[in-house]
């Protein structure tokens, strides 16, 4: 079953253990894959449901409900400054596969990217088709960008009521390892940020404590815009995976 391709689907896509294709889709079944009517393939709906499905034309016909246990114990928000260039493409993708529950894009002071509404849409597919590969059952949501602040607003607002850890990733500084930092205690939830090139000023690392991220470190070396996320997150896999 495991070796069977995955594609994810919009949950309207499915009607009466039915599901409708998208050209796209049959593109890629038919051209890309190279499957035929009657072979099998797995839907996932990225909400957490898959389904075992067979090719039938411009449709695919449900067979039954499978149970997909990849997720992680935890959700992971992972808090990102915009780094320059397409950095932000691979931050996405590896992040997915490694268990990324939301990825929230914020522009800190030192941003440098200030990206079009059409790299929204393409982050949230490379997300559908790293979910896909990684054998996900759900894909990340990817939030449109906004300021460090507002996203350090939002991002407390919504854990008001929620058993959280925050971490903030400071690249100098006398702070603790973040591996000796993480703990879980069963289904919570943990939000790291991770800083531009050059780093978070003073003031966005001061007002990230001021409501509730404790600094960590990432190790002694300094690492790039886009390492530290993929360093971050493969901590707190290892940590949290069961």
């Amino acid at each position: 079953m495991s070796q069977l391709q995955r594609i994810a689907i919009a949950p309207s896509q499915l009607q009466q253990q039915q599901i409708s294709l998208t050209k796209e889709q049959q593109h890629y079944l038919g051209r890309v894959l190279r499957l035929r009517e009657g072979d099998r393939f797995i839907a996932m709906d990225g909400k957490g449901k898959s389904w075992l499905a067979q090719l039938a034309g411009e449709q695919a016909q449900v067979l039954e409900l499978l149970t997909v246990e990849t997720e992680l114990i935890v959700s992971i928000t992972l808090m990102m400054a915009l780094p320059k260039g397409n950095g932000f493409d691979e931050i996405v993708r590896s992040c997915t596969e490694l268990g990324v529950t939301c990825i929230a894009p914020v522009l800190s002071d030192r941003t440098l990217l200030h990206p079009s509404p059409q790299k929204l849409e393409r982050w949230r597919r490379i997300a559908a088709e790293a979910a896909e590969q990684s054998e996900r059952s759900f894909v990340p949501t990817i939030l449109e960008p906004v300021t460090f602040s507002t996203g350090l607003s939002s991002v407390i607002g919504d854990l008001s009521l929620v058993n959280s850890q925050q971490y903030i990733c400071v690249a100098r500084g006398e702070f603790p390892h973040l591996k000796d930092c993480l703990h879980h205690k069963g289904q919570e939830t943990i939000v790291i940020a991770t800083g531009p090139e050059g780093g978070w000023t003073k003031q966005e690392v001061e007002n990230a404590i001021a409501v509730g991220f404790q600094p960590v470190s990432l190790g002694r070396r300094i690492l790039r815009a886009v390492t530290a996320p993929v360093v971050a997150l493969s901590l707190i896999t290892a940590a949290c995976e069961v």
